[in-house]
């Protein structure tokens, strides 16, 4: 909607490999959120289709207690081998379209899956790789 003030910003960009991956900026430009890799700037585009269709609507599954299984899609909050606290947000199919940073604790991380929750919902999205890669 356009009458709505833009919340965040997503942006493709190529990596090392030749490949995309996309970031979520927040309005405060802190990437919030990043994607997996993606063999082409339309898959990425695809993928951040996906952060918007699905963010809101998933529940989280918190994988630090026992006995919370949850389908797809869904937000995965877990413990990494360092102790901090990450998230991944994964589609319908069961794959991951975009990762955290590590929080020192759980709420933080859990602030983040709010943060991404709130900067997709009217994001504008940077399509100048999609029209790169065309040329």
């Amino acid at each position: 909607d356009t009458n709505l003030p833009v919340t965040g910003r997503f942006e493709i960009k190529k990596s090392r490999d030749d490949r995309y991956v996309f970031n979520l900026y927040a309005v405060n430009k802190v990437i919030v959120a990043t994607s997996q890799v993606y063999s082409s700037a339309q898959r990425a585009l695809q993928g951040i289709q996906s952060v918007i269709a699905n963010a809101e609507k998933a529940p989280v599954e918190d994988q630090t207690v026992k006995d919370n299984p949850v389908g797809f899609p869904k937000w995965e909050l877990y413990e990494d081998k360092g102790g901090q606290f990450r998230f991944r947000l994964n589609a319908p199919n069961g794959s991951c379209i975009c990762h955290s940073q590590g929080y020192t604790t759980k709420a933080n991380c859990k602030n983040g899956i709010e943060s991404i929750i709130r900067s997709s919902r009217n994001a504008e999205i940077d399509k100048a790789y999609l029209t790169k890669e065309k040329e």
